[in-house]
């Protein structure tokens, strides 16, 4: 089993960048496909990024292309979440979750969906202001 942790979130005006980091406990991180979600006040949660074992396959929404980067640092357990020029639609939860995966650069289709994940964290609370 792996434990997850997010934090970074908070209160940032429009235009503005924040960094979620997620991070997971145990010895085996590295055999974990990551991704990120939010979920909006009165809607449902919806896929973010997702980024395969070893960093070298990352998959985004299509709305949220070129405003935010997942990355992962496997040494130190953690998962990251880039999100710079914030929008006020960008108000949300958001969640890391995991899973074990047997592809170790690649992710497979299903990553981008909810059900995919085995482990998830608390989430932080992003809130942007206009």
């Amino acid at each position: 089993q792996v434990q997850l942790v997010e934090s970074g979130g908070g209160l940032v005006q429009a235009g503005g960048s924040l960094r979620l980091s997620c991070a997971a406990s145990g010895r085996t991180f590295s055999t974990y496909a990551m991704g990120w979600f939010r979920q909006a006040p009165g809607k449902e949660r919806e896929f973010v990024a997702a980024i395969a074992r070893s960093g070298g396959s990352m998959t985004y929404a299509d709305s949220l292309k070129g405003r935010f980067t997942i990355s992962r640092d496997n040494a130190k357990n953690t998962v990251y979440l880039q999100m710079n020029t914030l929008k006020p639609e960008d108000t949300a939860v958001y969640y890391c979750a995991a899973r074990n995966s047997g592809l170790v650069a690649e992710l497979p289709v299903a990553a981008t969906r909810q059900v995919h994940y085995d482990y998830w964290g608390q989430g932080t609370q992003v809130t942007v202001s206009s």
